[in-house]
């Protein structure tokens, strides 16, 4: 498993699951959209922590800075 998401990638991917969160949390969504808005949280988290996006692979998307030579 190569890390193909950039910090600013793996950030954003974190905030968001955070707020879907928050939402939930605060009963701001219906019981439907908070399991499935949560999934895709927990989905978020993951990849942001691994730093591996799967859907990423079949279109060869990276957001991972090249090193400089």
């Amino acid at each position: 498993m190569k890390r193909n998401m950039g910090l600013v990638d793996r950030v954003i991917r974190i905030a968001l699951a955070a707020v879907v969160a928050v939402l939930s949390f605060t009963g701001q969504l219906s019981p439907v959209a908070a399991i499935i808005l949560g999934i895709l949280a927990v989905v978020f988290v993951v990849t942001g922590i691994v730093g591996f996006c799967p859907l990423y692979l079949p279109f060869g998307i990276s957001t991972k800075r090249k090193k400089a030579a």
